[in-house]
């Protein structure tokens, strides 16, 4: 039997809330989250973090897909490259955690790093975006799926040991890489892919017994009104002022995972 841990719940909330005032990817906030915060085994908390992101991506992926802003064509890239990467990081990771004293540190120091990527590509996305974008723009369709398909390596790789990056990371590469498509294309692009990715990797930590399943449902029941009400009160809250603030905080706790 599940149970509901209402302590957890309201961490669901919390960061719902975030992520639907400023679109950042819920791994960012939870995952650190669960490690300071409650003190869960770094494992537990990027299994557990990856099958609640495929759960709330699943329902972002309806909505997109519903009002047509969902480019299946960079999906498919992406997946092409991400979903046997994902499959090879977690037969390595299951791999070196069965022969040596344990994968704490490793999957810190990847959460820790992947917090400071996400705070650089967070403060300074529209810097370069407009500095890199208009230089793929002569490159051709060819050349881009294959950077598409590396995006995609790098991001299974990257999410399957840290549950970070397939958000603000894998949403300004692709906005450099298809400086042309419309925003919300690439969002719900973005999302879409996340599905795949974070399903796999999860069902991945799941088999290899890293994810807390009464956890996982705590976290499910506090995150979805979250994510609703932070997405009604988004347009009141100042997003330049708001953003900056989350990028110093996801920067500051990045460094003290390292440190």
């Amino acid at each position: 039997m599940v149970d509901f841990n209402p302590l957890y719940s309201l961490a669901g909330v919390a960061v719902g809330i975030l992520v639907g005032l400023t679109g950042v990817g819920g791994g960012s906030l939870m995952t650190p989250l669960l490690v300071l915060a409650f003190g869960f085994h770094p494992a537990t908390a990027v299994g557990t973090d990856l099958l609640y992101a495929s759960a709330t991506k699943a329902v972002g992926t309806t909505v997109h897909g519903l009002h047509g802003t969902v480019d299946w064509k960079v999906v498919r890239r992406l997946a092409t490259g991400s979903i046997p990467t994902t499959i090879l990081t977690l037969l390595a990771l299951d791999y070196v955690g069965d022969r040596m004293s344990g994968t704490e540190g490793l999957l810190t120091t990847m959460l820790g790093v992947a917090l400071i990527a996400t705070a650089v590509a967070i403060l300074f996305r529209q810097r370069i975006v407009d500095r890199l974008g208009p230089k793929f723009d002569a490159i051709g369709d060819g050349r881009i799926a294959g950077l598409t398909v590396l995006l995609g390596a790098i991001l299974g790789v990257l999410v399957s040991l840290s549950s970070v990056g397939a958000g603000a990371l894998g949403m300004t590469a692709l906005l450099v890489l298809y400086h042309k498509l419309p925003t919300n294309r690439l969002v719900g692009s973005d999302i879409a892919h996340a599905v795949p990715l974070t399903l796999i990797a999860g069902t991945g930590h799941l088999a290899m017994g890293s994810v807390d399943l009464s956890l996982l449902a705590s976290l499910l029941a506090g995150s979805v009104p979250g994510i609703i009400l932070g997405s009604l009160v988004s347009t009141r809250v100042s997003d330049g002022v708001l953003r900056p603030i989350l990028a110093i905080t996801l920067a500051l706790v990045g460094a003290k995972l390292l440190f």
